[in-house]
């Protein structure tokens, strides 16, 4: 946790607590928006412009935000337009670190050893934590953007022509339906994964743990009409929900405690997976390895930091 850029607290999973103990997510703060022309994008202010090699992703292969950045810019081609730093999977005393491990890379742009100092270097007084992913202007050495719900849309159509025209993930005529289907499966399953895991009083577990599986239920019945959730289009709605169903029979189902069914257990929903980590550059996105070790190095939950033999994933 960072207080007026200095870090003053190990790391801890709860960022904070409502009445009834649940978690409460941090809000992003950075909101700004790669264009093609540089304009203004939905949020914050103009200057940034989409320009190959400017800009540069920081993620964790843990970490269902960041993946959704990264699966955005496979499926749209901007993989040399845009490089890549990925963090190392166990959460440390600082967060998110760079290093050796497997899967992992060294910070080449600014040259950090955490996340959090790539912060500060945005804003020498930021106070907050220091989340992935993170979209970084080489140009003006600032954080462009830390939503990955917005770098998801800019990779969309951010970049312009630097991206490749073969997929829309947000096409017009579609938007409404993928804004209520983001905005039904969001609170239930991508974040009532966490609000089960973090939950801090029984009544808060129990209230997550039910809103995921009757969100589990009802998508299992939903890809009974079409091979995604829209039908026959793979839009943004379908990364948003892959990436919380790839890591729930390895992290979710055990760590955070939503173990009254498997992904295995709803046939449709893994079948639905199987399809999406087929598309080009998808798979090169997901590390079982790293998704593992990742949330099984969280303290809070797991002390010993013993990461689990099983299960063996035949699709993942």
């Amino acid at each position: 946790m960072l207080v007026d850029g200095k870090w003053t607290t190990d790391w801890h999973p709860v960022q904070a607590k409502d009445e009834k103990g649940g978690f409460v997510r941090q809000v992003s703060s950075f909101r700004n928006w790669v264009t093609p022309d540089g304009a203004p994008g939905p949020t914050g202010t103009g200057g940034f412009e989409a320009e190959a090699g400017r800009y540069h992703l920081y993620v964790a292969l843990i970490c269902p935000w960041a993946s959704r950045t990264l699966i955005g810019r496979a499926l749209k081609g901007l993989d040399e337009a845009i490089p890549v730093s990925i963090v190392e999977p166990a959460l440390g005393e600082q967060g998110w670190r760079f290093g050796d491990y497997p899967g992992s890379t060294r910070d080449m742009v600014n040259g950090a050893t955490y996340m959090h100092e790539i912060y500060t270097r945005a804003d020498p007084a930021y106070s907050g934590r220091a989340t992935v992913p993170v979209l970084w202007d080489k140009r003006r050495r600032t954080i462009v953007n830390n939503e990955s719900a917005d770098i998801l849309r800019m990779m969309n159509d951010g970049f312009g022509a630097l991206a490749s025209g073969e997929i829309d993930l947000y096409p017009v005529d579609l938007r409404a339906r993928i804004d209520a289907l983001n905005a039904e499966i969001y609170p239930t399953l991508n974040n009532g994964v966490y609000r089960a895991g973090f939950a801090t009083t029984q009544i808060a577990y129990d209230e997550a743990v039910a809103g995921v599986f009757a969100s589990l239920d009802a998508l299992e019945q939903r890809l009974a009409a079409g091979p995604f959730l829209t039908g026959a289009r793979f839009t943004e709605a379908d990364i948003r929900l892959f990436v919380t169903l790839v890591r729930f029979d390895a992290a979710y189902h055990g760590i955070f405690k939503c173990n009254l069914r498997r992904l295995a257990d709803y046939p449709r929903l893994e079948a639905y997976s199987r399809r999406i980590l087929a598309l080009p550059g998808v798979r090169e996105t997901v590390s079982i390895d790293h998704i593992k070790r990742g949330y099984y190095s969280i303290k809070a939950l797991n002390p010993t930091g013993i990461v689990p033999a099983g299960p063996v994933l035949d699709w993942a």
